[in-house]
């Protein structure tokens, strides 16, 4: 296709791997990932040139596995530590993975020229399937945080036969108000760019203690995007309108997501709010939401191995990942599962375990360090609902 280019492309280590304490299992993680694995193409779509990086190839009838990052961040800042993470290496090894880099977002990217019109949070989702077609994917399960979580539900809901499955991490379907864009544009004359996004992608907590992750977060988001680049995305973001979904029954015509879907927010997160009100507009039979503890704004980052579990019962819920192909974390986690826990031919319809009489979430014996949020509507009981992350 004219316009594609393609170079080989190796990824660094992640960020801050000794703030987590996992030097060792980032750098075995590395040795799961061979040098020149990863391909680097520029893909024409009806909106201008998308950047993508992708590893491997279509597997049969399995989707494709593709990622879409956050404003202020690329696919590298957003994504490296949870696919480096050693869990998340035994998922990915059975599909292709996908990275999309918003346009003008990735490292190295060129500034765009005076007067460009930058794609809109529509337009956006709507250079995707030039991507799927490129690559001849079937479908895709995507991944996305916070601005690509929003393009990515905005595609299926445009192109609900091309997605499986969603894993949306803060994702705020709402679009701002005046109020909200007011407030937005009087801090951004005030502030420098970096810290006009910081507060939407860390939580409070993060940033008052000004934590190691904020400080390296201001540093990469400063050094590695092009600043002009970044504040045409951050503008569009925060003009994008409410996402056409609402839950069937509540409005006549009502249209949601048709696939499996998992929300996932952070303890204190900036997006909890908007999280919460997504999970109110989705089909609870379908909707599994789990709320994060101690994992600040971006669990991708903070807590990848406990993501990386959830992720793999998602899959599993879906029917894919086998328990038999799960070799080391089939391994890892038999001491934390009992036989009435079993996941084969189970299917995800959300970790809620609700009381049959108080209509209210149980409490485990031991509170799981990844928790659950009760859905508005009823759900059914998955039968890892009460069992603790380790």
């Amino acid at each position: 296709m004219a316009g594609m280019k393609e170079q080989q492309f190796t990824e660094e280590k992640p960020l801050l791997p000794e703030q987590r304490g996992q030097d060792t299992e980032m750098e075995n993680c590395e040795t799961l990932m061979p040098i020149g694995d990863w391909k680097e193409h520029d893909i024409e779509t009806p909106y201008g040139m998308l950047h993508v990086v992708i590893r491997g190839a279509p597997k049969g009838n399995k989707p494709a596995i593709l990622t879409y990052h956050d404003v202020g961040l690329n696919h590298k800042l957003c994504f490296n530590s949870f696919f480096h993470n050693e869990d998340m290496q035994e998922i990915t090894k059975h599909f292709v993975v996908c990275h999309v880099d918003a346009p003008g977002q990735q490292i190295g990217a060129s500034q765009m020229p005076q007067g460009y019109q930058y794609p809109t949070m529509d337009q956006l989702a709507g250079m995707l399937p030039s991507v799927v077609q490129h690559f001849g994917f079937k479908s895709i399960v995507g991944i996305g945080v916070g601005a690509g979580a929003y393009i990515l539900a905005k595609f299926a809901l445009i192109f609900p036969d091309l997605v499986e499955g969603l894993v949306l991490l803060n994702i705020d379907p709402n679009g701002k108000g005046w109020i909200d864009w007011a407030t937005g544009k009087l801090s951004g004359l005030t502030s420098a760019l970096p810290d006009t996004v910081l507060p939407h992608l860390f939580s409070q907590e993060e940033l008052m203690n000004n934590t190691e992750l904020v400080q390296s977060y201001r540093q990469q988001i400063n050094n590695t995007i092009n600043q002009v680049n970044l504040q045409l995305f951050w503008n569009m973001y925060n003009s994008r309108r409410d996402l056409e979904m609402n839950r069937s029954g509540t409005i006549i015509n009502a249209k949601t997501l048709k696939c499996p879907v998992m929300l996932v927010v952070g303890d204190n997160a900036p997006a909890e709010e908007g999280v919460v009100e997504c999970n109110s507009k989705l089909d609870p039979t379908n909707t599994t939401f789990l709320k994060m503890a101690d994992s600040g704004g971006l669990p991708q980052l903070t807590q990848p191995g406990k993501l990386s579990e959830a992720f793999k019962y998602f899959l599993q819920g879906m029917g894919y990942m086998p328990s038999a192909s799960m070799t080391r974390l089939a391994r890892s986690r038999t001491a934390s599962l009992t036989s009435g826990s079993s996941i084969e031919s189970s299917r995800i319809r959300g970790f809620t375990h609700t009381d049959s009489n108080e209509g209210q979430p149980s409490t485990c014996a031991r509170p799981p360090t990844l928790r659950p949020i009760a859905s508005s509507a009823p759900s059914h009981t998955h039968p890892l609902a009460c069992r603790q992350f380790l």
